[in-house]
C-alpha cells in the first residue's frame, strides 16, 4: 500500500493569503497529499507569511522556526508577502528549504513533486502567474474566497504591499464568474470577494460594481461577502447592491485615521468626512448596516489632537470591530524617512484605548441584533448539538439543532446573549 506524503499549512495575515493557501490545499489534495493539521509531522510545510508590520516578520520567523524544529527531515516552504520583502535572507536560512514568491505561489505543488523525485529545480524558473490557482474544494474553512484582483497602485506612506505584491492587475470577468460556478459546483455556500485593493478592480472597462452584480446574478444557493475595501474603491450608488438578498450587508472598510491631517501624511485617497458620507449613505439605505474597520495609531507626527479626532470619528461612527494598529516602520516606504516617529509606549497606550473602545462597540452591536433574525451559516456543530455559525450581519450565533449537518443555512431568531459568551448571540431556531 503506497503511502501518502504528508502536507500541512500554515497561513498568517490577510483573507488573500487565506484564499491561496486554501487553492494550494486542493491542489495538493487532487496530486495524492495527504493533508494534515500544521501540529502534525509532515513531509512538506507550507508557510505563507505576512510582512505588512514589524510584528507579522515576528510571527512568521517564528512560525518557520516552529515547522523547522517540528519536522527536522521534512521540507519547508516559505511563500507570501515576507517571501518577497526578504528572500535574499530567506534563502540563506537552513531551515528552509525553498523560497517561493507571491508570482509564483501557485506553482509550489510542481516544486513539491519535483523535490520528491530527487530532481533539482528552483523556484525562480517557474512562470510568473498571479491567478493560475487551482479552483478551492478541499478547504481549511466552511467558505471560500474567489480572488479578482492582485497588486496596489496606491501607495500609501506606511505601506510595503505595492512592494511584495507589486502593480495592480485584474482578473478576466469570465474567469472569476468560472470560478464562482466551480465553487457553487462544489458546495461552497458563502463566496469572500477578496484580492488586494478589490475596489479598484479594472478589466477591459469592466468596475468592481459590475463584477458584484454579475456573481449575484448566479444561480445557487449562496451568498457573498466582500473582503477588506477601500473607502475610494466604489461608487455612490454602490449601497443599493446590498438589496440583492446574496449580499451580506457587512463591510471592512479601512479607515486608518480620523484626523484629515494624518490621513494627507499616509497619502490615503479619501477624506474623513467623505469616509462619513458613505457609512451615512448606507445606513439610511439598511439602518444595521455592519461596518468594521483598521486604524493605525501612532503614524511618524501623529499628535494627542490627531488621535482624539480618530477616536471622536469612531465614537460617531459606531463599528462593531476596528481592527487596531501600532504603525510599523517598513523599509522602502515614505513614512520610514519621515521625522516626529512616536515613541513605543504612546503607541501602545493609544492601540489600547482603541481596543478598549472596540470591544464597547462590539458588545453594542451584538446587543443591537437581540429580537432579529439571521440567515446563519452554520460551521460546526458540537456534541451537546449546538450549531455555531455566522450571519449576514456577520454576527456570531451559537443555537441548538436536530442534526449534525454542517455548512447549511438557517433561519434563526436572536434571543440574547451565549450563556457565559459575552461576545456571541444565542439563537433560537426557525
Amino acid at each position: 500500500m503506497k503511502v501518502l506524503k504528508r502536507v500541512s499549512f500554515k497561513t498568517l495575515g490577510c483573507r488573500l493569503n487565506q484564499y491561496e493557501t486554501d487553492a494550494l490545499v486542493t491542489s495538493f489534495h487532487n496530486a495524492g497529499y495527504d493533508v494534515v493539521d500544521f501540529n502534525e509531522a509532515a513531509d512538506i510545510t507550507v508557510i505563507n507569511t505576512c510582512t505588512v508590520t514589524n510584528q507579522s516578520d515576528q510571527k512568521s520567523r517564528n512560525t518557520i522556526n516552529q515547522a523547522a524544529t517540528k519536522n527536522p527531515n521534512g521540507i519547508v516552504v516559505v511563500t507570501g508577502c515576507m517571501a518577497d520583502n526578504y528572500k535574499e535572507k530567506l534563502e540563506q536560512q537552513e531551515n528552509i528549504t525553498y523560497v517561493v514568491d507571491n508570482d509564483r505561489k501557485s506553482h509550489i505543488v510542481e516544486l513539491a513533486d519535483s523535490h520528491f523525485k530527487g530532481e533539482v529545480v528552483h523556484p525562480d524558473t517557474m512562470p510568473q502567474q498571479r491567478f493560475n490557482f487551482d479552483t478551492v474544494q478541499k478547504s481549511l474553512h466552511t467558505r471560500t474566497s474567489v480572488k479578482i484582483q492582485d497588486g496596489c497602485d496606491n501607495f500609501c506612506t506606511f505601506c510595503i504591499i505595492p512592494s511584495v505584491r507589486g502593480r495592480a492587475v485584474s482578473r478576466p470577468l469570465n474567469d472569476i464568474l468560472a470560478n464562482v460556478r466551480r465553487v457553487i459546483g462544489h458546495d461552497f455556500k458563502e463566496i469572500v470577494i477578496t484580492g488586494v485593493n478589490i475596489g479598484r478592480y479594472d478589466y477591459e472597462g469592466i468596475r468592481f460594481e459590475n463584477v458584484i452584480e454579475k456573481v449575484l446574478e448566479l444561480p445557487g444557493d449562496f451568498r457573498v461577502r466582500i473582503s477588506s475595501l477601500e473607502p475610494d474603491g466604489f461608487g455612490d450608488d454602490f449601497h443599493q447592491l446590498f438589496a440583492h438578498p446574496k449580499l451580506a450587508p457587512h463591510l471592512h472598510l479601512c479607515l486608518q485615521s480620523g484626523s484629515e491631517q494624518m490621513l494627507i501624511k499616509m497619502r490615503r485617497m479619501y477624506t474623513a468626512s467623505q469616509f462619513r458620507d458613505i457609512m451615512e449613505r448606507f445606513r439610511k439605505f439598511i439602518p444595521d448596516f455592519n461596518f468594521t474597520t483598521d486604524v493605525i495609531v501612532g503614524f511618524p507626527g501623529e499628535t494627542e489632537k490627531d488621535f482624539k479626532m480618530t477616536l471622536d470619528f469612531l465614537m460617531e461612527a459606531t463599528f462593531s470591530h476596528i481592527h487596531t494598529f501600532r504603525y510599523s516602520r517598513r523599509t522602502r516606504t515614505r513614512a520610514d524617512r519621515m521625522k516626529e516617529q512616536i515613541p513605543g509606549n504612546v503607541m501602545s497606550k493609544r492601540s489600547e484605548k482603541i481596543r478598549q473602545v472596540s470591544e464597547e462597540m462590539r458588545k453594542a452591536y451584538l446587543q443591537s441584533m437581540i429580537g432579529k433574525q439571521q440567515r446563519v451559516l452554520i460551521e460546526k456543530v458540537d456534541d451537546d448539538m449546538v450549531a455555531s455559525g455566522y450571519g449576514e450581519h456577520y454576527v456570531p450565533i451559537k443555537f441548538k439543532v436536530s442534526s449534525k449537518e454542517r455548512n447549511r443555512f438557517e433561519e434563526v431568531y436572536i434571543s440574547g446573549m451565549a450563556p457565559g459568551e459575552e461576545l456571541i448571540l444565542n439563537g433560537v431556531s426557525g
